[in-house]
Order: C-alpha cells, then sequence, then structure tokens
C-alpha cells in the first residue's frame, strides 16, 4: 500500500472480515493504469478493479492473516454422500432398484437404515446402473458452484469450497438437494455481488444445456402419459420405482422435445435427460430474484434498491402460480426464511457504485437464462 500512495488523490482503508480494501481515487496522470500504476498494480497482493467507466476509481482487495481454513473432509464427506444418493436414485429410476417399503415418519428412518445395511451386505451394484443420471446432476451443480467459487476468488472474497446437501433416495427422487458456498466476507459493491452470482447459474446452464441434448436424444416418445397422471400440463415424464411421474416444461425443454420428437403426445425422459431437467428446473429456481436467491443478488447487483418491487412482483406471481401448481406455497416460504425474513435484498457496503456498462451483459445473459430455464407448473396434479 505504502508504494501506491503517491500515485493517489484520496483513499480509504476499509475491513471487511478477514480481507482488506482500499477504495482510492487515482490522480489524474496516473488514470487508466498509466505510467509507474501498472507496475505497482503488478504488485499488489490481491486483485484490483477499475470502479467507473473513465478509470479513476480503484478498488483494490487483499487478505489478512487468519483465513478460517477450509474443512475439506467435511466437503469430501458430504459429497460422498451426494454421489451414493444420486446413484440410488438415477438406480430407482432405472428400475433396477427399489427403496425399501417403510411407511409412516418412523419408517423414513428405518428406511435410511435399511439403505446403508444393504451396501453393507454388498447390495450397492445395482445403484452403479444410476450413473447416467448421478454424473451429469453433480456435474451441474458442481459446474454451478464452482462459477460462485471462483468468481468470488477473483474479488479475493473469503468463500468456502461446495456444500452438497444430500438426501436419501428413500425420500427424494434427485439424491441431493443441491449445493451452495458461504461468503465470509461482505461484498464491496454490487459489481462484486453481480459478478459472483450470476457466474454459477450461466456456468451450469452451459453443462445443463450439453446434458439435456444427450438425454433428450436418448429418450423415447410415448403414445399418452401414464394412466394415473392425468393430462394437467405434463409433457414428460419419469418412472420412480415403478411410479410414474409426470413433468412440465420450460422454454428450453419445450423446444428441445419439439425438436427431437415433434408433435409426440409425451416423452419418456432417460436418465440423462432427467438430471438435465432438474439442472435447469435448479438454475430457474436459483435465478428467481429473490432474497439470497443467485437471481436476487443479480437484480440487486443492476437495479440497487429498485431490486425491492421486481421481488414483490415475483412473490405475487409466484402466489398466482401456486393456484395451479401448490409447490410454489413452499417455495415462496422458503425465500422468505433464507432471506431472513425479507424478499428483498439486503445492502452491499457502497451500494451507490454503479454497475459499469462494460458487466451489464452479464446481468442481461441471466435474464435470458432465466426465461429459459424457469418451469411454471413443474409437476403433474
Amino acid at each position: 500500500m505504502d508504494q501506491l500512495i503517491p500515485l493517489l488523490a484520496a483513499w480509504r482503508v476499509m475491513r471487511l472480515g478477514t480481507r482488506e480494501v482500499v477504495d482510492a481515487l487515482v490522480l489524474p496522470e496516473f488514470r487508466a493504469g498509466a505510467g509507474a500504476l501498472n507496475d505497482r498494480l503488478a504488485a499488489w497482493p490481491g486483485s484490483w478493479y477499475w470502479a467507473d467507466p473513465d478509470k479513476t476509481r480503484l478498488v483494490l482487495v487483499r487478505a489478512l492473516p487468519g483465513s478460517p481454513r477450509p474443512r475439506w473432509l467435511l466437503h469430501a464427506t458430504l459429497f460422498a454422500l451426494a454421489v451414493l444418493f444420486a446413484l440410488g436414485a438415477g438406480a430407482a429410476l432405472a428400475g433396477v432398484w427399489f427403496p425399501p417399503d417403510a411407511p409412516g415418519f418412523r419408517g423414513l428412518f428405518r428406511g435410511i437404515g435399511q439403505f446403508f445395511v444393504g451396501l453393507v451386505q454388498g447390495e450397492w451394484r445395482p445403484l452403479l446402473a444410476g450413473w447416467t443420471f448421478a454424473a451429469p446432476l453433480l456435474a451441474i451443480l458442481l459446474v454451478h458452484e464452482s462459477g460462485h467459487y471462483f468468481a468470488a476468488r477473483r474479488y479475493t472474497i473469503d468463500v468456502s469450497p461446495p456444500y452438497f446437501l444430500p438426501i436419501p433416495p428413500t425420500i427424494s427422487p434427485i439424491g441431493t438437494l443441491g449445493a451452495f458456498i458461504r461468503l465470509r466476507s461482505p461484498v464491496l459493491d454490487r459489481r462484486q455481488l453481480l459478478d459472483v452470482g450470476a457466474a454459477g447459474p450461466l456456468a451450469g446452464f452451459v453443462v445443463t444445456l450439453g446434458v439435456l441434448v444427450w438425454g433428450y436424444l436418448t429418450s423415447h416418445a410415448t403414445a399418452s402419459m401414464p394412466a394415473g397422471l392425468g393430462a394437467g400440463s405434463a409433457t414428460s415424464w419419469i418412472s420412480f420405482a415403478g411410479e410414474p411421474i409426470g413433468l412440465g416444461d420450460s422454454v428450453l425443454t419445450h423446444l428441445l422435445r419439439r425438436w427431437t420428437f415433434g408433435d409426440a403426445a409425451a416423452v419418456h425422459l432417460s436418465l440423462p435427460a432427467f438430471a438435465g431437467w432438474v439442472g435447469a428446473f435448479i438454475t430457474g429456481l436459483n435465478l428467481l430474484p429473490l432474497s439470497q436467491l443467485d437471481g436476487g443478488h443479480i437484480l440487486y447487483g443492476l437495479l440497487g434498491r429498485r431490486q425491492r418491487p421486481v421481488a414483490i412482483a415475483a412473490v405475487l406471481g409466484l402466489l398466482a402460480l401456486a393456484q395451479l401448481s401448490p409447490n410454489w406455497y413452499v417455495w415462496v416460504a422458503m425465500t422468505f426464511i433464507i432471506g431472513g425474513g425479507r424478499w428483498s435484498h439486503p445492502s452491499v457496503m457502497v451500494p451507490e457504485r454503479h454497475v459499469p456498462p462494460s458487466r451489464r451483459w452479464v446481468g442481461l445473459a441471466s435474464v435470458v437464462v432465466f426465461i429459459l430455464t424457469f418451469v411454471p407448473i413443474p409437476f403433474a396434479v
């Protein structure tokens, strides 16, 4: 820092957790990285970026001693369980393994215990049939969270590796509730928030698109939806442990279904197709412009406090959709809890600083991905 002071007209130093941030105004003769400034920035032990289009405001971030070490054993254990449970879910989707039949609340725990006992007794081999579901789904989730992780590291934000949320296949046909990372130091401005929030869904969408193309090419058309699902809004279906489940379309899955099967009445999704459907569904959920979801981060980055009326409009829209698909009541309540009792986004440290025009394409790309992946009525009723 001492080497930079002669090049600055004014500056302030902030400590944000385990990070030190210098918010500086550069002297006119050194603006836009002229002269000695480039050499001194190259030696800065952290990250830096220009905070305005005219390259007069400079932000520098560096780590301070005392950052917590990642708990790699915990992360690895959660990921291993997610792999195991996703394989079990995939095997149940393939019809080669059936979850233990243990009804009732106590039966849930009994079924989980029987699942692990079966593994110890050598019943893990059928689970391998689920790899074409487990591998692409976990790849989507891992790339999504890695996008957040590396974008945060780009700004020297103190961030944890991904935490996976495994859920036994005796409870869920997916085997995981997704994954998340923890930001352990505050976000400085809306540019950081926008880039970190958008990096996950944009990176995950690329993988999701590839998985969906693979999946629809390996799916097959059926004359109608299975008996018991009704007409509803479902156009595709899967079978989990012998029970059919109807799935609704997003714009993306609708286009892919029409591309591969034309006017087919229904499509039985292959395992990778369902993995891609889940990946797209999770992406659309995360991009809702609410509270601490990725969409809330992105829209607050773009609009600042003007995100609030958009969030309220989104809640009203979800409540309207809940009349057709009651699961949206659950999601509205969850986002309210995740947001600490609010649907609008909390402020960053420097909310008045606008996002540079060069970064706005990131937000616009995220809006396009949301439009493509959002499923208004996810499941047949």
